[in-house]
């Protein structure tokens, strides 16, 4: 049987997808020049853009990712919604999966932007290797098959374009006393932009610990520790 290729593109950091209702005012993936996912597809490419959460962690929106591919509830995992002090589950795909059907004939090619890149490569290191952890902290059945791995033969390829892999000084420096942004010299659209989305992603975060989120996950040192973690995949 032949391989069936998917392009999942996943958006970046204050971004939106095609569960969005922004993305049909103004599409992520082509913006003013249309929706790239319907241009791709009629050049023969089977693409679709994910839709994660603008402002969280690299592992919640990949455990958003799985769901949406798998057509199934998202399930955070035990052991990290405890430790990070929210709801294990969230939304159920199981109705309105990203693509018709995930089987081991399925290819992915994953595309992420910016903080996207970042998502979708623990996304492949959770497909191949699992989580120990979390398979230690749930009973049987109950585990997320994201966490059980063995599943990194269905990584096709994984291309990120413009992605923070090493963090980024853009956080790092308002962790700086001696850092003020006022001084800074910069466009007046760019000042404009920045106070934009630092508005929208102050709006959406909630009572979790404050390192489980893009920001945190983006900061240089963290970025390398990220970095020490993540092993090859040999496909």
């Amino acid at each position: 049987m032949g391989k069936n290729y998917k392009y999942i593109f996943v958006h970046g950091l204050a971004g939106w997808g095609s569960y969005d209702e922004a993305y049909q005012e103004k599409p992520y993936w082509g913006m003013r020049g249309g929706d790239l996912m319907v241009f791709l597809r009629e050049k023969g490419f089977d693409c679709y853009a994910a839709s994660v959460a603008p402002s969280g962690s690299a592992w919640d929106r990949a455990c958003e990712l799985y769901a949406q591919l798998a057509g199934t509830r998202v399930d955070y995992g035990a052991a990290h919604s405890q430790k990070y002090l929210h709801e294990r589950f969230g939304r159920d795909f199981s109705s309105c999966p990203l693509i018709p059907s995930l089987d081991q004939d399925t290819r992915l090619v994953l595309l992420g932007h910016s903080f996207g890149g970042a998502t979708i490569r623990l996304f492949s290191q959770f497909m191949t290797y699992g989580d120990k952890n979390e398979c230690e902290a749930t009973a049987g059945d109950d585990v997320s098959p994201l966490f059980i791995g063995n599943k990194g033969s269905m990584i096709h390829s994984i291309v990120a374009i413009a992605s923070p892999m090493n963090g980024t000084t853009a956080y790092d420096m308002n962790y700086d006393p001696d850092f003020d942004p006022k001084k800074m010299k910069a466009p007046l659209w760019s000042k404009v932009l920045a106070a934009s989305i630092k508005k929208k992603l102050a709006t959406v975060k909630d009572d979790r610990d404050p390192t489980d989120y893009a920001d945190f996950d983006m900061r240089i040192d963290q970025s390398l520790e990220f970095n020490d973690r993540i092993k090859p995949i040999p496909s």
